[in-house]
């Protein structure tokens, strides 16, 4: 048997309001488990009148409540609009009450409009451009607690400390999240339902890269420059971000602080994501 899974939105119709929508999540995710179904992931959007839940972290507990076997996770967590703190508490959280059933998935999409994107992250700490891989790095750190020396992350745990985070899955809708996923050795799902890209072709692809064949992909020199200092007031405390260090696929650099090296590809300006990509690694310096 060919194992099923239920990605849910919690829709809203003419005939059924958002509390009820919810409720009837909860319904179908019963009924699925009964029958043997493999996983259910909930989604996060926000401002859509046709979807009811914003917070899959809430909805996953809710389901996996009322549930025996199935696996529940997020499909996905847009992690630009969340501090990674935040993601690896909640999930670590989820993870204690519900050893072995829980997955974390990641979005680069806000999944909304600009005017609530905007909204969701006024009042985080401002970080310019996409920093999917800033983000994604700092939230793998919570994890192996590889901060250089002297961060002040070092001092903060994310708990509860006893408990891994669950198994991490990059969403896409093309090849660029599939390759990441590979170099990086986690699980992909691929957005079928609105992508433009042939599935079997990428998931083809990142298996390849993942069982060690011969890159596809154009490696090149990526330059690195220093973060911008931003503004702040008097007194403050320097703020951390993350920069890469980028070279050839193979002579990695040697990060400027932190010691281990990370191989998440970069995407390169001049050419196509689907061709270009560099490996290089990311580490937390401090900003002036």
């Amino acid at each position: 048997m060919i194992p099923l899974s239920v990605l849910d939105l919690s829709v809203v119709t003419t005939g059924i309001r958002p509390a009820a929508a919810l409720r009837n999540s909860i319904d179908l995710a019963r009924h699925v488990d009964a029958l043997g179904y493999a996983r259910y992931w909930l989604a996060e959007h926000h401002n859509l009148a046709s979807v009811a839940s914003p917070a899959p972290d809430i909805m996953i507990g809710q389901i996996a409540a009322v549930t025996k076997n199935i696996r529940v996770g997020s499909g996905g967590v847009m992690l630009p609009n969340h501090a990674p703190l935040v993601v690896a508490e909640r999930f670590k959280m989820l993870e204690a009450l519900f050893p072995g059933r829980i997955d974390l998935g990641l979005g680069r999409a806000p999944g909304t409009d600009g005017a609530t994107a905007y909204a969701l992250r006024s009042r985080l700490d401002r970080r310019e451009g996409d920093d999917f891989l800033e983000r994604l790095h700092e939230l793998t750190l919570w994890e192996t607690r590889d901060f250089p020396p002297n961060h002040p992350f070092n001092n903060v745990i994310a708990m509860p400390d006893d408990t891994p985070l669950p198994p991490i899955w990059l969403l896409g809708s093309s090849d660029y999240s599939s390759e990441l996923a590979a170099q990086v050795g986690m699980g992909f799902a691929f957005a079928h339902h609105f992508a433009s890209y042939d599935a079997v072709l990428i998931t083809a692809r990142a298996s390849s890269r993942r069982a060690g064949a011969p890159a596809r992909t154009a490696f090149s020199l990526l330059p690195w420059s220093p973060p911008k200092p931003t503004p702040r007031p008097s007194g403050s405390r320097p703020r951390w971000t993350s920069t890469d260090c980028s070279a050839t696929a193979g002579n990695i650099a040697r990060c400027r602080v932190s010691r281990r090296r990370w191989p998440i590809p970069i995407p390169r300006a001049s050419a196509p994501r689907s061709r270009a990509t560099a490996r290089g690694c990311l580490s937390a310096v401090p900003q002036p």
